[in-house]
C-alpha cells in the first residue's frame, strides 16, 4: 500500500450519527448523506455502516453513486438528489431508488416509465425556496403538487427543499426559505391530505434551526465530524472521523540560496533541512497550499516550502529532525498538535467540504473500528 493514505474511524461516524439522533425528535428520521464518496470517507464502507446503524435513508447526488451502492449489496432506501436524464429513469426504477421530481414534466416522465415497466416509482418532489438550483419555484409549486395527485404509477414519499444560507451567522434568508416551504405545504392542509415526508434541514439546519427538522433531517458534513462553517453553532457534539497520513520519503540538506521545487519560488536564507512527502495535488492536496500550509512530524508543525508538486511536497525542518519513514500527518493529530480540515480550508481559501471531497481515490482508505 502507498505510504500516503487516509484513516477513517467508522466508530466516530457511528457516534456522530447517534449524537444527531439524540438531538432531533425521536419521530424525526435521519437521511445519511453519502454523496461525493461520502465526503471523501469512502461511499461503500460508509453506506454499509449506515445500513448497519439503521439510518432511515441514504442520500446521493447522482444515479452512478446509487448504482455503485446497489452493486455492492446496499439495499437501504436511497434518494437521488440531482436532476436525472430521461434515459436514466428506467434504471432508477429497476434499482428501487427514490427519484427527485423537480418539475411537472419530469414527474410525468417518471410516471410514464413506471407504467411501461409495471413498477411503482418512488418520488420526492423538489421545491426551490431560494437556492435557484433545481426544483419548481415555491410560488408555482401547486402545479407540481396537483400533478403528483394524478400520477397513476408514482408513490410520492417525500417533499423537500434545500437551504442556501443556513450556515451563516444571519439566518434571515434561511428562515424565509422555511416559511416559503411551509406555505407550499399548506396545499395538503387545504385538501385535508396528509403530506408526504417533509425534509429541509441539512447539517447547518440540524445545528442552527431546530424548527426545520420536520419529518426527516439530512446530515452531511457533520456526520463526518466537521461543522459546516465557523458561524454554525456547535449544538451537537461531533468529532472528525478522517485522518490523512503519509511518511517522509527523502531527507536532504539544502544550502542557503538554493531554490526548492517548480518555479524556484522559495530558497532558504541559510542552510536548512528539507524533507519530501509523497503526496501532492494529484492526490487532491491543493497546489494553492504552496508556501501556506503545514504538516506534522513528531508532534511539530513544519511549513510547506516551494510549490506543491503533483506527487510530492517539501517541508522545511529548519533545525528539526526527521528520518526517512517517519510518519507525517496532513489532517489529524500527532502528539499534542492537530491540523483540521477547517485549518487547511483557511490556508487554501476554501471550505472544509472541498478539502475532504478533493482527496481522490488514488489515496487508499484504511478503516478503523469496523
Amino acid at each position: 500500500m502507498r505510504p500516503t493514505f487516509v484513516e477513517v474511524d467508522l466508530g466516530r461516524i457511528s457516534a456522530n450519527l447517534a449524537a444527531i439522533r439524540s438531538h432531533v425528535s425521536p419521530s424525526t428520521k435521519v437521511m445519511a448523506i453519502v454523496k461525493a464518496n461520502a465526503y471523501g470517507h469512502g461511499i461503500v464502507e460508509v453506506a454499509r455502516l449506515m445500513e448497519k446503524q439503521r439510518a432511515d435513508m441514504l442520500g446521493v447526488a447522482f444515479l452512478e453513486e446509487a448504482v455503485l451502492l446497489r452493486e455492492h449489496g446496499i439495499t437501504a432506501p436511497i434518494l437521488v438528489f440531482g436532476g436525472i436524464a430521461q434515459k436514466q429513469i428506467p434504471l432508477i426504477l429497476k434499482l428501487g431508488l427514490s427519484a427527485t421530481a423537480p418539475s411537472v414534466d419530469k414527474l410525468r416522465l417518471i410516471d410514464e416509465a413506471a407504467g411501461a415497466l409495471g413498477i411503482r416509482a418512488r418520488v420526492h418532489l423538489k421545491i426551490d425556496t431560494g437556492m435557484e438550483r433545481i426544483g419548481v419555484h415555491y410560488y408555482s409549486a401547486d402545479k407540481l403538487l396537483e400533478a403528483s395527485l394524478s400520477c397513476r404509477h408514482c408513490d410520492v414519499e417525500g417533499i423537500y427543499s434545500h437551504f442556501a444560507n443556513a450556515d451563516a451567522a444571519d439566518l434571515t434568508h434561511a428562515r424565509l426559505q422555511q416559511q416559503r416551504f411551509m406555505e407550499v405545504l399548506e396545499f395538503y392542509t387545504k385538501r385535508s391530505l396528509p403530506p408526504p415526508c417533509r425534509h429541509l434541514a441539512n447539517s447547518a439546519g440540524v445545528l442552527a434551526l431546530p424548527e426545520s427538522h420536520l419529518d426527516m433531517v439530512r446530515p452531511g458534513i457533520m456526520l463526518y465530524g466537521v461543522y459546516p462553517s465557523p458561524e454554525t453553532p456547535k449544538t451537537v457534539p461531533v468529532h472528525p472521523a478522517l485522518s490523512w497520513r503519509s511518511h517522509v520519503a527523502y531527507f536532504k540538506v539544502v544550502q542557503a540560496g538554493s531554490p526548492v521545487s517548480y518555479g524556484s519560488t522559495w530558497a532558504p536564507e541559510q542552510q536548512t533541512r528539507v524533507v519530501t512527502v509523497p503526496l501532492g495535488y494529484g492526490d487532491g492536496y491543493f497546489r494553492a497550499l504552496s508556501g501556506k500550509a503545514q504538516m506534522l512530524i513528531r508532534g511539530h508543525r513544519y511549513p510547506i516550502v516551494g510549490r506543491v508538486c503533483m506527487d510530492q511536497t517539501m517541508l522545511d525542518l529548519g533545525t528539526g529532525t526527521a528520518y526517512n519513514g517517519d510518519p507525517v500527518t496532513i489532517i489529524g493529530s500527532d502528539e499534542k498538535e492537530a491540523i483540521s480540515a477547517d485549518e487547511i480550508a483557511s490556508w487554501a481559501g476554501t471550505i472544509p467540504y472541498e478539502v475532504l471531497t478533493n482527496i481522490n481515490t488514488r489515496v487508499p482508505r484504511v478503516y478503523l473500528g469496523a
